[in-house]
């Protein structure tokens, strides 16, 4: 009896077939959203005086799932781990989805294009821009109405606060994603 490869593989456990929806993808993916969910609850302040804006290293989640598996991985990480602050907090759950998005996909892109830890390096930095960006736009948008509509308190706090938060943020994520990427991707056996 004849048995093709697309019958022997259909089940497979392999996590870096590529285009491939295996068992074990899909598992390690829930554990990668899984963990972002958790981790976007840990918040805590990093900055004195502006207690309400808070680090969370969900990022770093984002990221990882991004380097290890590439950036459809990143995607689905990046927005499915912020579903229930969706519910909580619909505004701050979509700057937080735009955010994970801006920061995790350009970085996976380039990673995947250079496989390297210059490459990897490169990825951060770019994402970092973007979501910087990305961040003060959204901000623009929506602090004001925390601000009671008043857009010049929310101008005078671009500079001192906001824009400080947001880089001492993402240097956070990037140095520890930096650090331990690779270890991760290698262990789950991520990208090729």
């Amino acid at each position: 009896m004849s048995v093709s490869p697309h019958t022997v593989n259909s089940h497979s456990t392999g996590v870096a077939d590529s285009g491939r929806w295996s068992t074990r993808r899909i598992a390690v993916y829930a554990m990668f959203v899984a963990l972002a969910i958790v981790t976007s609850f840990i918040e805590v302040p990093i900055m004195p005086g502006v207690p309400y804006l808070k680090y969370d290293p969900s990022g770093i989640v984002c990221l990882i799932a991004g380097f290890a598996f590439g950036p459809s991985a990143a995607v689905i990480v990046s927005v499915l781990g912020f579903v229930p602050h969706l519910f909580i907090d619909p505004i701050g759950g979509t700057i937080a989805i735009i955010c994970a998005l801006t920061l995790s996909v350009p970085a996976a892109l380039i990673y995947r294009k250079i496989h390297s830890r210059s490459g990897a390096l490169l990825g951060i930095v770019v994402g970092a821009v973007i979501t910087l960006a990305a961040a003060l736009l959204c901000n623009w948008g929506t602090v004001p109405m925390y601000y009671g509509g008043n857009t010049q308190a929310f101008l005078a706090a671009i500079v001192p606060v906001l824009l400080p938060f947001n880089l001492i943020k993402l240097v956070i994520h990037g140095v520890v994603t930096f650090l331990i990427y690779k270890p991760i991707s290698d262990l789950l056996g991520g990208n090729r």
